[in-house]
């Protein structure tokens, strides 16, 4: 193996290896801080969890009536907030692809902020303490109390095998 192949993989390996840390961040060391997170995820992500629930509960109802910003169809908006509300939220709450799961719920809460609420404090109050906690968790990951810090951990430990010589 030449010097060129040698350098082409251990930028394909770099590569490879931020993407595992951009899906799977490395969890925080202080206990108590991924506590907190793990906290903040189970209050926010259940609450937001019944929001999307009380929509799959109104489907009928809401299907004609939901806003539709995006001029996409209200019952295609409203599936798509019923995704990020659900599924995404359980994703959330249990810190499995933390970041890719909060993608949805990111686009819902700023489409319902500056949308749909005109980017008032007043009417559209919950959307925008839903937009910051999530700006503020999608930056500092799911911590160590999360299936993500597992996965995580299960990679690198392979990682190091691989690279042992």
């Amino acid at each position: 193996m030449n010097i060129q192949s040698k350098r082409l993989l251990l930028i394909q390996q770099k590569n490879e290896m931020r993407m595992k840390d951009f899906l799977f961040p490395q969890p925080t060391d202080s206990k108590s801080f991924s506590l907190l997170l793990l906290c903040l995820r189970l209050f926010f992500g259940l609450m937001f969890l019944l929001h999307g629930l009380e929509k799959v509960y109104n489907y009928t109802e809401l299907c004609f009536v939901f806003p539709d910003p995006l001029n996409i169809g209200s019952e295609i908006s409203l599936l798509f907030v019923i995704f990020a509300e659900i599924l995404c939220s359980l994703g959330f709450i249990v810190g499995a692809l933390f970041r890719l799961s909060m993608i949805p719920m990111l686009i819902a809460m700023i489409t319902a902020f500056f949308y749909v609420h005109s980017a008032s404090i007043v009417q559209g109050e919950l959307a925008f303490i839903y937009l910051m906690v999530f700006i503020m968790m999608y930056i500092s990951g799911p911590g160590q109390y999360s299936i993500d810090a597992k996965i995580y951990e299960y990679l690198h430990a392979k990682d190091d095998e691989v690279y042992e010589y």
